[in-house]
């Protein structure tokens, strides 16, 4: 089958399909064995420069699971990397920036990102367009204003001080960096669907610390920018706590809203403009619990997600690095068998 004619594309599209799509955020990533064993060793940012790297780790869950989609094997920081920001990755913190930018001089260190910066994300995803055949390929990057928290913050933050009071008491900053981080992501992702990716993701991690005219003021339009230039391919729109926000990340231009675990989902499709899919949304905790609990909750998210006009079956957040694979196998069989079953009536 043609990957144009793959359920998770046509679900994207709001399309009918033959059972509900199913992938999984983080599905190559720490709770694979065969995983860990070719990362050994090798740190995450070399790892995510390394093509054969990605392709191996790209495939590993597609060979695992029944999912209906591969999502590329990156980081959100690689693009910043490739422009020259002095950053890394530490084990148990998170991406550490070595010179955070706090004043307007400090702009002067991002620059617009191309193809030439990236050539292992060009080299990876054709070989693996070219290899996953019908199945499609996720491509990703970070949102501006979860990018600008790290790169402001310094790292990994609670409560986003610093950021917040850029945005606050310093808004023309604040917009000159986020249409500089724009331009970056655009150009990450546009590397990505070029080479062979059929759908991207764009992960704005951090956005829930924002109220919702926060959101529309400092932050929405960003997103609007970076959708607007990918009207080729289906867009997926996903943020952590951002339930208040539903509404108005369904307003920036997505195809596809991702939703958390803290808002069932047909309460999401309330939320929601019309002409949106809606992706997730079971809590990754569940799947440390016996199988016929996570059979109840699977069935139940399955079962609101048809108050949706396309439901794509995911995570509210990515998979644990606890997580038996076992389960999530487990889980994806489900999702086909019990959504098809509920289609038939």
């Amino acid at each position: 089958m043609p990957a144009e004619d793959s359920a998770f594309l046509r679900a994207c599209r709001r399309q009918p399909v033959p059972h509900t799509p199913v992938w999984f955020m983080r599905q190559a990533g720490r709770s694979l064995p065969e995983y860990l064993r070719v990362r050994e060793g090798i740190p995450m940012l070399e790892a995510c420069a390394t093509p054969d790297l990605i392709v191996e780790i790209t495939l590993q869950p597609v060979r695992r699971y029944a999912v209906d989609a591969a999502i590329f094997f990156s980081d959100i920081v690689v693009p910043l990397r490739a422009v020259g920001i002095d950053l890394d990755i530490k084990p148990g913190v998170g991406p550490v920036i070595a010179d955070p930018i706090r004043a307007e001089a400090d702009l002067a260190r991002l620059r617009a990102l191309t193809p030439d910066d990236i050539p292992y994300v060009t080299e990876a995803i054709t070989s693996l367009a070219a290899e996953l055949g019908g199945t499609p390929l996720i491509g990703f990057a970070g949102a501006p204003f979860t990018l600008a928290s790290y790169l402001i913050e310094g790292g990994p933050s609670k409560n986003h001080d610093r950021t917040k009071a850029m945005m606050y008491a310093e808004p023309e900053l604040w917009h000159a960096l986020m249409a500089a981080l724009t331009e970056i992501t655009i150009g990450f992702l546009r590397t990505q669907v070029a080479a062979g990716a059929a759908a991207v993701q764009l992960f704005d991690s951090w956005v829930g610390a924002v109220a919702p005219e926060d959101y529309r003021r400092y932050v929405m339009p960003y997103s609007e920018r970076i959708f607007a230039a990918f009207t080729d391919v289906p867009r997926i729109h996903f943020g952590v706590g951002t339930g208040e926000l539903l509404g108005l990340m369904g307003e920036a231009g997505a195809d596809v809203v991702g939703v958390d675990w803290r808002v069932p989902l047909d309460e999401a499709a309330r939320r929601v403009p019309a002409g949106r899919a809606l992706q997730g949304n079971l809590d990754p905790s569940v799947l440390l619990a016996p199988w016929e609990v996570v059979e109840e909750r699977a069935a139940d998210v399955l079962r609101r997600g048809r108050a949706a006009e396309g439901h794509i079956f995911n995570l509210g957040h990515g998979v644990l690095p606890s997580t038996n694979p076992d389960q999530l196998a487990r889980l994806a069989d489900f999702v086909h068998a019990e959504s098809a079953r509920l289609a038939g009536g």
